[in-house]
């Protein structure tokens, strides 16, 4: 292969790396547990809707080394307003209670978008 063709390779590999990189490097939608707890009531990932986006959490959250598990808690509980006046509702409102596992699984995807 010639140097320019190896340049030309190379590029190519580098620009479809980045390209694909964000799809697999992101979690899979835990779409079981979002249709059990009945988030998307509420939620979207992108844009607010009644409550904030899972990206928007995400922004907000993902940096704060305690975060994840303040989330799963109020998850699991439910808890007060944080982003205007509509409070996280309990599970016995949502879909029933979740497990600290589901949590987890739940709260990992939003802090991943």
């Amino acid at each position: 292969m010639r140097p320019w063709q190896k340049t030309i390779a190379l590029g190519m590999t580098w620009a479809l790396t980045a390209a694909l990189a964000p799809q697999a490097f992101s979690k899979p939608e835990p779409t079981e547990l979002i249709d059990q707890q009945h988030c998307m009531f509420c939620h979207t990932v992108d844009a607010p809707f009644l409550a904030p986006s899972f990206r928007q959490i995400a922004e907000r959250y993902r940096d704060k080394p305690d975060a994840a598990a303040r989330l799963e808690q109020k998850l699991r509980l439910g808890g007060k307003a944080h982003w205007g006046d509509m409070p996280m509702p309990p599970p016995s409102e949502r879909g029933g209670p979740l497990s600290p596992q589901d949590a987890h699984t739940l709260i990992d995807w939003v802090l991943s978008q």
